[in-house]
């Protein structure tokens, strides 16, 4: 519990610096972030098989111009279709290459090319959303830091019904849904207050059950990937937390499903 205390900490102090200045340091500092979390998808899928050195550099490379050139425009998200080409095709054309699944397979190509594509897109969206309105930013990650701690706190006192345990097996259906209560209650009393006191109170409290859940999934959806993977976290780089993915598993899932709903509040 210190180890996870005194890292908490130290990310505060790089962080809410980095949040109060903005520009370029916030956007520079989304790019690293991404940087870690694909080294993070790699490694993973490298406890099993290697990948070819150049497959990855293109892989960084990519994953920071599909960060670079997403915007939002008149509340469509667009991306260069010119890179999801380049992505496309340095990624499945290798296969032509590679001949032998050994070295590298179509199993490798869709990993590959789902990771930079759902990573790219979902990292940049803190800076998209961060630049419309950083209060916007903060009511997103409380969504997610409630919701997972009152799940937890949930699940330790009240948890007896299993949500998944092929998956976590510490999550209960009594987490999951006290955590989707407290991060709704929490997280609109927020957005109420700070960013739009004149937002529809009914349509926040849908959009941010809505929310809370999905953030759960996203949770599991990486929970599982370790498991199938037979790793307990991504990495180490924070310890007592894991890797950076670790921390970001459910904010990217709300990142990529709050955009459904954002021109509607």
């Amino acid at each position: 519990m210190k180890t996870r205390i005194i890292s908490a900490l130290v990310l505060l102090m790089l962080v809410i610096p980095i949040y109060l200045i903005g520009g370029m340091l916030f956007t520079g500092a989304i790019i690293v972030l991404s940087m870690l979390a694909l080294k993070e998808f790699m490694d993973i899928k490298e406890t099993k098989k290697k990948l070819p050195i150049f497959i990855k550099l293109l892989a960084y490379i990519l994953t920071v111009l599909i960060m670079l050139s997403t915007e939002l425009t008149d509340g469509n998200l667009v991306i260069d279709f010119r890179i999801i080409t380049g992505l496309c095709l340095t990624m499945l054309l290798p296969l032509v290459l590679y001949h032998k699944r050994e070295l590298y397979s179509i199993n490798d190509a869709c990993y590959m090319f789902t990771g930079v594509l759902f990573l790219g897109i979902a990292l940049s969206l803190f800076s998209i959303y961060y630049f419309i309105n950083p209060s916007l930013l903060i009511y997103l990650l409380l969504i997610t830091i409630m919701t997972d701690s009152y799940a937890l706190f949930t699940g330790m006192l009240v948890g007896k019904r299993k949500l998944l345990e092929d998956v976590s097996p510490n999550k209960t259906w009594e987490g999951f849904i006290g955590g989707s209560i407290a991060g709704t209650f929490i997280s609109v009393v927020f957005y109420i207050t700070v960013i739009d006191p004149a937002v529809n109170v009914t349509s926040i409290i849908l959009v941010t059950l809505f929310l809370t859940i999905i953030g759960q999934l996203g949770d599991l959806f990486f929970s599982a990937i370790k498991r199938y993977f037979n790793k307990k976290d991504f990495s180490n780089i924070m310890p007592g937390h894991g890797g950076v993915l670790d921390r970001l598993d459910s904010i990217i899932f709300v990142m990529l499903a709050f955009r459904m709903f954002i021109t509607l509040l």
